[in-house]
C-alpha cells in the first residue's frame, strides 16, 4: 500500500504502525489498524522504539517485609507527631537515582529528604535525621 510507506517516510522512518494508521485517518484513508500493521511487517516498515523498557522492581516473597509501626493509620493530631518515608527512582541520562523522603503526615508535606546513586540504606548517614529535624523545626 503506497499510502503506507509514503507516511512512514515523510514521518523520517520512525513512526510505527499505530501512528501511521492514526494518520491515514486523519487523512481520510480508511483502513483496520491490523491491517496496517500486517502491511508494514510485510514491507518490512519498522517504528523506532522510544527506549529500553527497564523492570525496575523485581519482588521477592522469601523477603521480610518492613514492619507498619502505624497500622496503616496515617493520621496526626499536630505537625511532627507522625512522619513515614518512602523512596522512589528516576531515570537520568547518567543512570538511576534514587529519592529518599520524610513526610509529615500532619502537614502532608516533605521535611527532609536525600538523593543517592544507590538504593543501599547505609547511604543515608546517621547525621540526615538531625537535619530532617532542623528543616522541620524539631527540636532534638
Amino acid at each position: 500500500m503506497p499510502q503506507i510507506q509514503r507516511v512512514w517516510q515523510a514521518n523520517i522512518q520512525v513512526y510505527g504502525a499505530y501512528k501511521v494508521w492514526r494518520q491515514l485517518a486523519r487523512e481520510g484513508v480508511i483502513v483496520a489498524r491490523c491491517t496496517v500493521e500486517r502491511l508494514m511487517r510485510r514491507m518490512g516498515l519498522r517504528g523506532v522504539m522510544r527506549g529500553k523498557v527497564v523492570r525496575t522492581t523485581i519482588g521477592d516473597a522469601k523477603a521480610p517485609c518492613p514492619l507498619d509501626r502505624v497500622n496503616r493509620q496515617y493520621r496526626a493530631e499536630r505537625p511532627n507527631q507522625l512522619w513515614v518515608s518512602d523512596f522512589t527512582y528516576v531515570s537520568t541520562r547518567q543512570g538511576w537515582l534514587y529519592v529518599a523522603f520524610v513526610i509529615d503526615v500532619f502537614a502532608r508535606r516533605i521535611v527532609g529528604w536525600r538523593v543517592s546513586r544507590s538504593m543501599r540504606t547505609d547511604d543515608l548517614p546517621p547525621s540526615a535525621i538531625p537535619i530532617i529535624r532542623r528543616q522541620s523545626g524539631v527540636a532534638g
